[in-house]
């Protein structure tokens, strides 16, 4: 699965404590994500966070333990992989899917006992691509003697090379998207040295910290759009504005009013698609309630579909092409959501210059 960035270790990792452990429910706010791939938070989550939990108080295992816990696991799948017979190709898919808990888990346990690491994240991102690869060509080579049938060559070919574009090509978006960001910062830097400008805010940024006000605007975005009238959101209640910096809650009795505060600025990269595709909104809202990404088909539902899926019902071939091919539609609306996020941003930019020239004149 892709690696979420672990924590640094807190003060008691470092004195070597035992770090306190809270009750399950708050367990599960600091170590769930707000939004996941379906697998996990239906399959997965329910079994892996009651286990960080227990893990982490009652051993010492560290999330590089659990790291290598989950590739030797996978490797071990590889190998009833290889037999070939559907019986071994089951024993290998429910091999595989603890091995995926296991690769949920490490995050997890650096999440909850601040014992994480840099090097963890390396660690856990090149397993996973290393069992990908060894666990397609085990499992297509299996097939392939069993059958003698030259399309599972294909098909290793396809899954080693599909996972590899997956990740390479949500790295390079990552790197894309930090870029733009970086410069619409360094313009809005220089914007506040000359007008003292209100902070700067990413409408990407706000919607994945509040999720449930990420439901409210978009269906009042939606309404206002198809009336044709301009919503944004300072004018919506109940939606990110309200989680804006500078907003002030409250006054003690007896004090002076407050200035009224700057709101940050909110920028959307992702404005034109919102636009072209409202729809795609209300699908978002509900999937959100249900911490369930709109990504449905991403590298982790690929290697389910092509490991577990495939091999417990017997249809290698089937379940490797549909995963493939859903797999690369996905892709490509990724793709095309960021062509249309860079013309907003040449839009941002251009209005900054807009506004120079007009503070100028």
């Amino acid at each position: 699965m892709p690696s979420m960035p672990r924590s640094l270790p807190d003060q008691s990792a470092r004195s070597g404590e035992r770090p306190e452990i809270p009750p399950l429910a708050e367990v599960r706010r600091i170590t769930e994500k707000k939004r996941d791939a379906w697998w996990t938070v239906l399959l997965v989550d329910p079994v892996a966070t009651p286990l960080v939990r227990q893990t982490a108080l009652r051993t010492r295992i560290t999330p590089n333990q659990i790291t290598w816990g989950a590739f030797l696991l996978g490797l071990v799948s590889s190998v009833f992989f290889a037999f070939g017979d559907w019986r071994w190709l089951v024993v290998g898919a429910v091999v595989y899917h603890c091995s995926f808990v296991l690769d949920c888990m490490d995050g997890k346990v650096a999440r909850l006992t601040g014992r994480g690491s840099v090097f963890g994240a390396w660690l856990d991102f090149v397993f996973d691509r290393i069992r990908v690869m060894v666990c397609g060509v085990a499992l297509m080579g299996g097939q392939y003697a069993r059958t003698d049938d030259a399309i599972y060559i294909w098909l290793a070919v396809a899954v080693v090379f599909l996972d590899t574009l997956r990740y390479i090509n949500s790295l390079e978006i990552f790197k894309i998207r930090h870029t733009m960001r970086k410069q619409i910062k360094a313009r809005m830097r220089a914007a506040r040295r000359a007008e003292n400008a209100a902070e700067l805010a990413f409408m990407e940024d706000l919607l994945r910290d509040n999720p449930e006000a990420d439901v409210e605007q978009d269906l009042e975005r939606a309404k206002a759009e198809a009336a044709g009238a301009p919503a944004t959101s300072e004018h919506l209640p109940g939606t990110v504005s309200e989680h804006l910096p500078g907003t002030v809650s409250g006054q003690l009795p007896g004090q002076p009013p407050p200035a009224a505060p700057k709101k940050a600025q909110v920028i959307d990269l992702h404005q034109e698609f919102r636009g072209k595709f409202p729809a795609y909104l209300r699908a978002r809202s509900f999937l959100l309630r249900h911490r369930i990404r709109t990504h449905l088909v991403s590298g982790i539902e690929f290697q389910m579909g092509v490991f577990i899926i495939g091999p417990l019902f017997d249809v290698v071939v089937p379940a490797t092409i549909v995963s493939g091919v859903l797999l690369l539609v996905f892709e490509l609306a990724i793709i095309y959501k960021l062509l249309l996020s860079t013309r907003d941003f040449g839009r941002t930019l251009a209005s900054f210059e807009e506004r120079r020239a007009a503070a100028a004149a």
